[in-house]
């Protein structure tokens, strides 16, 4: 971008009210008129707790217990999950689940236990309910696992929602995980977290709370077992959190406490018990598996808010090219608008922008289009005009259409929860298709309106269809972005069928990962942004969106050569692969910031395209058992507590750890390993788990561990697929997975397994079929002594 057109940029922007100048003022204003006239006042409130039990009425998978004030219904699913809800709540509606509710598991009952109270047995949990409406979820041994007391409700006299809080117990030992992207994770400390999708208004890091996908999934990890609990409500709530602590000598354990508040919407939840592999798979069979990226959106990605022009993303797709990096796509941000009016193309800058498409796709990359939900408010603005013809825009109670401020100005907003307005709006990405884009990015979709105070939304009393069920924003905020997700997803599945749809949001909540992945949003520039970037992946990944990734070297600022060299090394074995700035910070190509540097990052992308096989393998693994790509150390063994609180590592799928280096001036690094036998990569030297080692970490690399047996596909020197094989300990068996890659398209691709074993002193790797084993079917490359 030259002076000329950061002048114009600039102006642009500032007449859209990014400075919060007098129109951002005027549209908080607006925002809290309408929320005063159209809201209802709460008044007086009466309080009410289910009170004693009456009687319960079995039924298919449970039954429904009758209190005093209230009724709890409990069901146990064929896939093991346990759904209750109170005031007769049931699993439906609800945008979280993939589809109808799965049917009721006909060998659990529900059976009196004692002192008054009722229980359902089920294969893999019980659940207990106590004479006065607490729940308990128990293992199948009878350990308790959760404790829910009897919840509160504060109801308005007058009537209108009812807000309430669950207060629930957990073992003294268990660690909280979870709640959507949160900065201060994977693990979640004693604090409050706010379930209210926002968008700061600034780089954020830890700390700064809520951010752009916030859900209300809990994965709690304790000695006694694994569970996951979602409430399945998308109004606004907070979760405060207190880790438990286990009493010394004869004192007594403090059980840890977690309380939900809600301001309104039902009472309902599931909860899901196992190992962390089989709840993840119980999860994702409840809210649909996610999304499959075509093989490309897993290579390496490059944004900019700032690609002044055609000129410029051929200069830098020329640089990546010219000194023998790779890479995969290039992202456009709002600055390719006319005007930043969605689907549009800004014609001075981008006059061949179709020719632009094609010529850089023939080598390789292909173009990623920004897509934002606020459309300019104004007569002549194509897709302004059809909507309003079809009255897809959100209204206020009034009847008049919201209008906030975004980045084109006065602009009003789809009403994405009916179904007539995803079909709209889902046709729209004809014109992007049109002009060469293969991918899609929705931003600004939380939704946020600029406003100079208050909250950055469109006003709480907002009207919403929810399916024709009919509600205002309270409700439908959450929500918002999933359903645009589902709107793009399903436009381009029907648009261009024989390709797999390339989505990625800003937003999102339960359920995302049907149509596609995230990013972590605008995370400060600076080393404890680079920490929170691999605590908002994990978290996401533990509450079902396996596909995301940081903006690499931070959004905000320039990062030091060291800072931008662990990020990248980082970026580079997560799944979302991507550089971005800001149009103020610093440039993000790795030649910027010197000879050593761009040195490094080549060793960085040319591993990440190695490895690319091991992705796409992921990411078919991912689609059909939910297990995310990037899992915290205790994956494989929760009973581990010194891997449960290790937040400074991960694995990435079964068969690497990575340990990035997340401290400036770092060339060492403390490495903790779960159980059996880790190669150093690099130096292949064997260490044995479970244990802490040091090792070596120059900024040229970060330390990256093969599990001993492991089968790790990778791209060999000539393209093809090849099997990377890691020798087994003496005695021992290993082995892997493989899915080749097989384009795309809608082809699902079979699973190859392998076993690996010692014999005779020689590595055997075989393919097991089902008529016994067999040969390879690609070359090997044995790597690690093969050794007892």
């Amino acid at each position: 971008m030259d002076g000329r057109d950061l002048v114009r940029w600039v102006k642009a922007v500032g007449s859209a009210g990014a400075a919060r100048g007098p129109r951002t003022v005027r549209a908080a204003w607006r925002r809290r008129r309408a929320d005063a006239r159209d809201l209802p006042p709460r008044g007086p409130e009466r309080a009410r707790v289910p009170g004693a039990v009456r009687d319960a009425e079995p039924g298919p998978g449970g039954g429904v217990v009758r209190f005093g004030r209230s009724e709890l219904r409990i069901v146990v699913a064929v896939n093991g999950a346990v759904f209750w809800g109170w005031d007769g709540a049931g699993p439906e509606p609800s945008y979280a689940l993939a589809g109808r509710c799965p049917d009721p598991d006909p060998r659990a009952v529900l059976e009196p236990d004692k002192d008054g109270g009722w229980r359902v047995v089920a294969e893999r949990v019980t659940v207990a309910v106590s004479r006065h409406g607490a729940v308990e979820v128990r293992t199948p041994g009878g350990v308790p696992l959760r404790r829910d007391l009897p919840p509160r409700w504060w109801e308005p006299v007058g009537g209108g929602p009812a807000r309430w809080s669950q207060r629930s117990e957990v073992a003294a030992d268990a660690r909280f995980f979870g709640l959507g992207g949160r900065a201060s994770g994977p693990r979640l400390r004693d604090g409050a977290y706010r379930l209210w999708n926002t968008d700061p208004g600034r780089a954020f890091g830890p700390g700064d709370d809520p951010l752009y996908i916030t859900m209300p999934v809990q994965l709690v990890v304790a000695d006694a077992g694994t569970h996951l609990v979602f409430h399945d409500n998308s109004w606004d709530g907070t979760v405060a959190l207190r880790e438990g602590e286990e009493g010394s000598g004869s004192g007594h354990d403090r059980a840890g406490t977690s309380e939900l508040r809600m301001a309104g919407g039902p009472l309902r939840c599931w909860v899901i018990v196992g190992t962390p592999a089989r709840v993840a798979q119980t999860w994702s069979s409840l809210t649909g598996a996610a999304a499959l990226p075509p093989a490309w959106a897993l290579g390496h990605h490059h944004a900019r808010w700032g690609f002044g022009s055609e000129q410029e993303v051929r200069r830098v797709v020329a640089g990546y090219h010219e000194r023998g990096l790779p890479l995969d796509a290039v992202h456009l941000d709002i600055d390719h608008y006319d005007a930043h009016q969605v689907f549009t193309v800004d014609q001075d800058r981008f006059p061949k922008l179709r020719a632009l498409a094609e010529e850089v796709r023939r080598s390789g990359v292909r173009l990623v289009s920004i897509v934002d939900p606020a459309v300019k408010a104004a007569p002549g603005n194509a897709v302004y005009d059809e909507g309003t013809a079809g009255d897809a825009f959100v209204r206020e109670a009034s009847g008049s259409v919201v209008r906030g401020l975004v980045w084109p100005g006065e602009a009003v907003f789809p009403d994405f929860t009916h179904a007539r307005v995803r079909q709209w709006w889902g046709g729209l990405y004809r014109e992007r298709l049109a002009q060469g884009f293969a991918g899609f990015w929705h931003d600004m979709n939380e939704p946020t309106s600029f406003a100079a105070f208050g909250e950055t939304t469109l006003p709480r009393s907002a009207l919403h269809a929810l399916e024709g069920r009919g509600g205002d924003h309270r409700e439908a905020h959450n929500v918002y972005a999933l359903c645009m997700a589902r709107a793009g997803y399903e436009g381009l599945r029907s648009l261009r069928p024989e390709e797999r749809p390339f989505v990625f949001s800003r937003s999102g909540w339960a359920g995302l990962q049907r149509y596609g992945g995230t990013w972590s949003g605008d995370v400060a520039t600076g080393w404890p942004g680079l920490r929170a970037s691999l605590s908002l992946v994990l978290g996401l990944g533990l509450c079902g969106v396996p596909y995301s990734g940081p903006d690499v070297g931070g959004f905000d600022g320039g990062p030091s050569p060291e800072l931008y060299v662990r990020w990248f090394q980082l970026g580079s074995y997560l799944p979302l692969f991507r550089t971005h700035s800001s149009l103020w910070a610093g440039r993000r190509e790795p030649w910027e910031f010197g000879p050593e540097v761009l040195q490094h990052a080549r060793v960085a992308l040319v591993e990440r395209r190695r490895l690319l096989p091991y992705f796409v393998t992921l990411a078919h693994l991912a689609r059909r058992t939910g297990a995310p790509y990037v899992r915290p150390l205790w994956w494989g063994a929760p009973e581990d507590r010194a891997l449960r609180d290790c937040e400074d590592a991960f694995l990435l799928g079964d068969s690497l750890l990575v340990a990035p280096v997340l401290e400036p001036g770092a060339d060492r690094r403390a490495v903790r390993l779960p159980r059996g036998r880790w190669y150093d990569t690099a130096t292949q030297r064997a260490y044995e788990g479970p244990g802490q080692v040091l090792v070596d970490a120059p900024l040229a690399r970060v330390p990256v561990f093969a599990r001993a047996g492991a089968v790790i596909p990778v791209r060999g020197e000539g393209g093809g697929l090849e099997l990377e094989v890691w020798a087994p300990a003496r005695g021992r068996t290993g082995g892997g997975l493989v899915v080749p890659d097989a384009g795309d398209g809608w082809e699902e691709p079979g699973i190859e397994r392998y076993t690996t074993r010692l014999r005779g002193g020689r590595v055997v790797v075989e393919l097991e079929r089902e008529d016994g084993v067999g040969e390879p079917l690609h070359p090997l490359r044995v790597r690690g002594p093969a050794e007892g």
